[in-house]
């Protein structure tokens, strides 16, 4: 019962990092320059995660890695924006982050309702152990 509470305690663990990502690709919806000052809109990221704990390899769940996500940024026409391109074709566009709020808040909803899940399991898990003891002794 003790794996139990490994393999739920892995995907929490797993859900709370996919929760920060998600947390900073909404932060930064529509930042447009890096820290440096480059003019460069921010790039969404997105968590994977792949069997296994990361600890030990064990059944459970674990962050395989945090990737950027290659889709095309997003072109709004503002020529008063200090960021907005200058000359070309794209004259008076400015490049916002490829974060599409709405994807952003339903996939945070579905974090959440999975660590919810996993805490569920934990306590269900605890009240067996809780039993067990019981019986036992």
């Amino acid at each position: 019962m003790i794996g139990a509470l490994d393999i739920s305690s892995s995907a929490l663990v797993a859900q709370r990092t996919r929760m920060n990502v998600i947390a900073g690709n909404i932060a930064n919806a529509f930042t447009t320059a890096q820290e440096d000052g480059t003019i460069r809109p921010y790039r969404r990221r997105v968590v994977t995660f792949a069997p296994g704990r990361a600890e030990d390899g064990g059944p459970g769940v674990r962050v395989e890695g945090v990737y950027t996500d290659p889709s095309d940024f997003k072109l709004r026409y503002d020529p008063g924006h200090p960021h907005a391109i200058k000359n070309g074709p794209l004259a008076g566009y400015v490049q916002y982050p490829n974060v599409n709020l709405t994807m952003e808040y339903v996939d945070a909803m579905e974090a959440a309702r999975a660590y919810e899940a996993n805490v569920a399991a934990m306590n269900v898990t605890k009240a067996m152990v809780r039993q067990a003891i019981q019986l036992f002794a």
